[in-house]
């Protein structure tokens, strides 16, 4: 066969192979001008703008990782998964509200040691007991508290002193202000959401 021959097939058979190997159509329902709108599922924080499942870059961490992330506390069954998982380096939890006691919390001590939790917590602790059931946790905590104002009183900070895992308090107070947050003994930031 001639070159010219070979290549002007080549040249027409490469489009053709192209629009062969593009994605499946497949009918999609479109939604009734009357009816319900179509169900979406909100996301944690979304009475605070919305968080959603964060994603967490840490600079001071060089190893190579995968971070498994949970909009809500994982079953034992998922946690048995996870040890199956390669280079398990974080797990997250980005939580919709806080849990009441240890015994909802006992599972995650089930992580493997290797990996830390990073848990994104919204408001401030309902009570002592949901502040201090973080403290017996037997794994590696990284908690972030999410609040949308000062705290409520000076036994709050107090409470948030006392957890162990406490790495950093986020307030979305505009404008940024310390006012309430002067005994608070962990890094305090300040979030504002422009729309």
């Amino acid at each position: 066969m001639k070159p010219w021959t070979t290549l002007a097939l080549l040249a027409a058979a490469l489009p053709a192979g192209c629009m062969a190997g593009g994605p499946a159509t497949t009918a999609q329902p479109s939604p009734s001008p009357g009816g319900p709108p179509p169900p979406t599922t909100a996301p944690p924080y979304a009475a605070m703008g919305g968080l959603g499942v964060p994603l967490i870059l840490d600079r001071t961490d060089l190893r190579m990782g995968v971070s498994v992330q949970f909009s809500r506390l994982p079953t034992l069954a998922e946690i048995n998964e996870l040890r199956q998982t390669a280079g398990l380096a974080h797990v997250v939890l980005a939580l919709p509200d806080w849990p009441a006691d240890y015994e909802t919390l006992m599972m995650l001590g089930q992580l493997p040691p290797e990996t830390d939790a990073i848990v994104v917590l919204p408001g401030y602790p309902p009570s002592r007991q949901a502040a201090e059931a973080w403290n017996l946790v037997q794994t590696r905590l990284r908690i972030v508290l999410l609040v949308a104002g000062p705290p409520p009183s000076p036994t709050v900070v107090a409470d948030l002193n006392g957890m162990r895992g406490l790495e950093r308090v986020i307030a979305q107070i505009d404008p940024p202000s310390r006012a309430g947050f002067e005994r608070l003994q962990r890094p305090l930031s300040f979030r504002k959401l422009v729309e």
